[in-house]
C-alpha cells in the first residue's frame, strides 16, 4: 500500500483506488456525482490527484453506500448536512 508522507501529497487515483478499494471507474463516477465533496486536483495533464482529504471523502462515500445502504442522492444529502453542521 502507498504512504502518504505529509498533508500535502497527492497520489494518483490507481494509488487512491489500492488504498481505498474502490475501483478506478467507481472514483470517477463518484466525481461526478458527489462533486463538490470529492473534487481532486488535476496535474496540468489532466490527471487526477488525490490528496489525503480526498481519500477520506472516499472512505466516507463507500460507508454511505455500501455499508449504510444509502443512495447516491441520500448520500449526497448526508454529506451536504455534515458539511453545513461543521461550518
Amino acid at each position: 500500500m502507498a504512504r502518504m508522507r505529509s498533508t500535502s501529497q497527492a497520489v494518483s487515483i490507481s494509488v487512491a483506488s489500492t488504498i481505498t478499494g474502490v475501483e478506478v471507474h467507481t472514483l470517477r463516477y463518484w466525481e461526478k456525482e458527489f462533486d463538490p465533496f470529492l473534487n481532486p486536483e488535476r496535474t496540468r495533464g489532466g490527471q487526477r490527484r488525490y490528496r489525503p482529504e480526498d481519500i477520506q471523502t472516499v472512505f466516507a462515500i463507500k460507508q454511505l453506500l455500501r455499508d449504510e445502504m444509502f443512495s447516491i442522492a441520500g448520500a449526497r444529502k448526508h454529506l451536504e448536512r455534515t458539511q453545513r453542521r461543521a461550518a
